[in-house]
């Protein structure tokens, strides 16, 4: 059984479509890039599948319709990590990690701070657990909402553009930090990208959109090819990005 499987889900603001009747499932161990250009559908997709945006069609979690999921189980079986964070508040950052334990309420204390130490010590922000969260740079106050997200202990990620705006250091220790994560069994991610060569390097499998389509499904290698790109973007992508890389090669 799919850990998650969306059937012929669409998302529709009056007469227009943002997402298409599209289907798609993820299973353990899977890395799900969906990718494609502006106006795909792509966040909009992935809103709906956190409930975040009314759709027609079914979101499942294990075989489970998530609309009849109640919100803490939700909460405990999928963490969400959006690309923007606004605060507005002088919360530390072990405060903010502990956030990702609400949905436990009345749990084990101990197994809490089991949760927050390691989600802290995985995404290396144990040092500045004591810090505002408003002192922050961009690329701690991304680990800082990540590393909440993972005290949840989730079985799956959704990530909306987790390195958005963010320089390259940090979406290199971002991407590796999921990428461990997902060694665990029993975990899957799926993350909206732009970056092309992200969605190759770290994913398992992608998920081409355009117009609130599915396009091509499969092995990230195999999705991502150079027919496919084209196509899509309307230019020679692999020459662009080959243009690209070549700035770097010493003459």
């Amino acid at each position: 059984m799919p850990m998650l499987e969306t059937n012929r889900l669409s998302v529709r603001y009056g007469t227009k479509t943002i997402v298409d009747s599209l289907s798609f499932s993820v299973s353990e161990g899977q890395w799900l890039m969906i990718v494609g250009p502006n106006g795909a559908g792509k966040s909009t997709a992935l809103s709906a599948i956190t409930q975040g945006a009314p759709y027609t069609g079914s979101v499942l979690f294990e075989g489970q319709d998530v609309k009849k999921m109640k919100s803490a189980r939700r909460a405990q079986a999928i963490g969400v990590l959006s690309q923007n964070h606004f605060v507005g508040y002088g919360f530390t950052v072990e405060e903010v990690v502990r956030l990702g334990r609400f949905a436990y309420s009345g749990r084990s204390q101990t197994e809490d701070a089991k949760h927050v130490e390691h989600a802290l010590t995985l995404t290396g922000m144990q040092d500045k657990r004591q810090q505002s969260v408003l002192t922050l740079s961009g690329g701690e106050l991304q680990r800082t909402f990540l590393a909440q997200v993972l005290a949840q202990d989730p079985k799956l990620l959704l990530l909306d553009e987790p390195t958005n705006h963010l320089d390259l250091i940090y979406q290199k220790q971002i991407f590796a930090l999921i990428g461990k994560w997902l060694q665990t069994p029993g975990r899957a991610v799926v993350s909206v990208v732009h970056d092309l060569s992200l969605a190759r390097a770290f994913g398992t499998d992608a998920l081409l959109m355009d117009h609130g389509r599915r396009i091509a499904l499969g092995q990230a290698k195999e999705v991502l090819s150079p027919a496919n790109l084209d196509q899509i973007y309307g230019m020679d992508v692999a020459a662009w990005m080959r243009s690209l890389y070549s700035q770097w090669i010493a003459p």
